[in-house]
């Protein structure tokens, strides 16, 4: 299985830049660039101060796909 992320989707949703998520959430850009393009799965506890500066269930933004 494959850990499918819509930070990006929601982000933009919000007309919040990737920079103004990363100073919210504390990492780097580039992480956030590579979280959106899928060559990052992020942490638990990541993920969950996502789900919450994006004001979504966690669910919603991340969710397991089978390959």
């Amino acid at each position: 299985m494959i850990v499918i992320n819509r930070v990006q989707v929601f982000r933009k949703q919000q007309k919040m830049t990737q920079e103004k998520l990363v100073s919210k959430v504390g990492v780097s850009r580039k992480t956030i660039a590579s979280l959106e393009k899928g060559n990052y799965t992020p942490s638990l506890l990541l993920a969950l101060q996502i789900a919450e500066v994006l004001e979504t269930d966690i669910h919603t933004i991340f969710y397991l796909e089978k390959e």
